[in-house]
């Protein structure tokens, strides 16, 4: 029967498409499943066919433990002494094994032994052509719906299916068996039903494939998509720019008569597409993703990553769009903070900035109204800036002699010293309360203070996940310390 099994190994494999290892692994693993019937025990049986004759035996095996450790399945457990004592050699975790007599191969004609062939084979057919998709390096699916399950499509593309949940389709579009659909690839998951590809219409990487699919100088290299923001189904924006200058990446996009840009729209049921022409320069960006509202002003604040757009009363609806859509977009689209106003909400807004500045130059400078209007006027905000900047810039304020300067500076440097020492009294304060708990370090105590949480109810308040992303802990030990911290309330 030896030549026989190396016969069925190498059918199944040419067959298959599979590797002929992965067809003896089942074998021997429908060989072991039978072997195991003839013993009333949950024994662990190992087969092994030799790959060359074909010849196969079978070994019962015992999984070794230590002397103290408590032995749960000792039909295929036993202690480090109790294994020694039949091989020398066996170490902790290894396996004692003694020969079995094994079943006739003839003789595997029970169903479940079969089950295990063909799963394994299965399995492994499944994991090849999913290997062969990859290979193509492809991430826009084009298929066909072969069944709706509960609203979800599932996708068959050649001799694989993908799953078009229901979240991820284009909004009011009528999907249904036999249709054929295209989709971006977001993910692979594996399953118990053997690996799947995890579809999307929605995702606005779908929307660039698509563009890549009309616009064949994307692929050359020509023009480049930047990014992409879309509320599916109905509006999106994508940036685009040109690595040729004699090309127009907004009118190659578009096409004639607009044929490039509607194939999407049409494929994207209808969903309108705005085309942007990319800048380096973030706040011309952000002034052409907003297009077609027309921007008077810009301001630009790098520390929060937002900008104040000010445009005319009657650019206001444009601007911000239907619900906000147009807004949101862009600021989906350049990655920054925006927030629309009209020009009597900017000098409000404006006015209120520097009555905060001027109040607290008056306040830590111990300065008249008088004086601290001349240095808002003449653009200081902090009093970093009050005491480092050159004396010499500071001496062609035609208000102030070097003598007053000199005061306001030294004013300056004592406000900021007062509040670092006041600062680090707290932050001690704080490290002193998050000390208290027990699992606390000193170097974490101290990250969680310059990330704000000063005191054990602020740690009581964070999710687990939360914590471990703000200091890079695992999520055991976060949960052990917000555990610590939540203590008090279940007292």
């Amino acid at each position: 029967m030896s030549r026989e099994v190396l016969l069925l190994a190498d059918a199944l494999a040419r067959e298959k498409n599979v590797d002929p290892e992965v067809v003896f692994g089942a074998l021997e693993a429908a060989l072991a499943h039978a072997t195991k019937k003839r013993f009333q025990d949950d024994i662990d049986v190992r087969v092994h066919i030799d790959r060359h004759t074909g010849n196969y035996e079978a070994f019962r095996r015992w999984e070794v433990l230590p002397d103290e450790a408590e032995i749960e399945h000792p039909a295929r457990q036993m202690h480090l002494s109790e294994a020694r004592a039949r091989d020398p050699n066996v170490e902790l975790g290894g396996h004692v094994e003694e020969p079995l007599e094994a079943v006739e191969f003839g003789r595997i004609g029970a169903q479940a032994a079969k089950q295990v062939i063909l799963q394994k084979i299965r399995d492994a057919e499944r994991e090849q052509i999913l290997n062969d998709f990859l290979a193509r390096n492809e991430t826009l699916v084009f298929g066909t719906i072969k069944r709706m399950e509960r609203g979800n499509a599932i996708v068959e593309s050649g001799r694989i299916e993908g799953l078009l949940a229901k979240d991820q389709m284009i909004p009011r579009e009528n999907l249904r068996v036999g249709d054929r659909v295209r989709a971006y690839l977001m993910r692979i998951e594996r399953s118990g039903r053997g690996p799947q590809l995890i579809l999307s219409r929605t995702a606005p990487e779908f929307l660039i494939k698509l563009f890549e699919l009309e616009v064949p100088e994307i692929a050359e290299g020509l023009i480049e998509i930047k990014a992409a923001a879309r509320d599916p189904g109905v509006r999106a924006k994508i940036a685009v720019k040109s690595n040729d200058p004699r090309i127009d990446p907004q009118g190659t996009c578009i096409g004639v008569r607009g044929s490039r840009v509607t194939a999407v729209t049409n494929e994207l049921n209808g969903e309108r597409i705005d085309i942007v022409l990319w800048s380096p320069d973030p706040a011309q960006f952000v002034i052409n993703a907003l297009a077609p509202a027309e921007v008077t002003s810009i301001v630009v604040d790098e520390e929060r990553h937002s900008m104040d757009v000010v445009v005319d009363e009657s650019q206001l609806a444009n601007a911000i769009g239907r619900g906000g859509q147009n807004v949101r977009l862009a600021s989906e689209l350049t990655g920054w903070e925006i927030n629309i106003m009209t020009e009597s909400e900017s000098a409000e807004k404006k006015e209120q900035e520097a009555a905060r500045i001027r109040t607290m130059f008056m306040e830590k400078l111990d300065v008249d109204e008088d004086v601290a209007n001349v240095l808002v006027e003449e653009g200081f905000t902090s009093l970093e800036e009050v005491a480092y900047v050159p004396l010499a810039e500071m001496l062609e304020i035609e208000a102030f002699d070097e003598e007053s300067i000199n005061e306001l500076r030294a004013r300056a440097r004592d406000a900021l010293l007062t509040d670092a020492i006041a600062r680090e009294e707290s932050v001690e304060r704080a490290a002193t309360d998050l000390m208290s708990l027990e699992g606390m370090d000193a170097e974490t105590a101290a990250v969680l203070t310059e990330k704000g949480i000063k005191s054990t109810e602020d740690l009581a308040d964070l999710a687990v996940d939360e914590l471990a992303e703000l200091t890079g802990m695992d999520e055991a030990r976060a949960k052990q310390l917000i555990m610590a911290a939540r203590a008090p309330w279940f007292a």
